[in-house]
């Protein structure tokens, strides 16, 4: 399953909105939504450190569905939650959402 993205922001007084794509059959892989969240984070951000995103639940391809990740990374206080939202599906792709909490825990 091709799935896209969008994700925004308050972390730092940032706003991110970034597309991704990932594969599997009815929902994305939490290992693929992590790294590929990270990854994009970090290119935002612009810096060498590469933040942590850890997702306990794969995102499922239906509309209106959420999982709560946990983000840290070094220079951060505390952890942040993000939600991953799935906010269409057509065919075999999945649009969702990244929405990173404004303070941490």
């Amino acid at each position: 399953m091709t799935v896209r993205t969008r994700t925004t922001a308050a972390l730092l007084g940032l706003p991110f909105l970034v597309s991704l794509a990932a594969c599997g059959a009815g929902s994305v892989d939490s290992d693929e939504v992590e790294d590929q969240a990270e990854t994009q984070l970090q290119q935002q951000l612009g810096t060498d450190v590469r933040p942590d995103i850890d997702c306990e639940d794969d995102l499922p391809a239906e509309e209106g569905a959420t999982i709560t990740c946990a983000l840290t990374a070094d220079g951060l206080d505390g952890t942040y939650d993000v939600t991953m939202t799935t906010t269409s599906v057509e065919g075999d792709t999945a649009n969702f959402d990244i929405e990173v909490a404004d303070t941490p825990r």
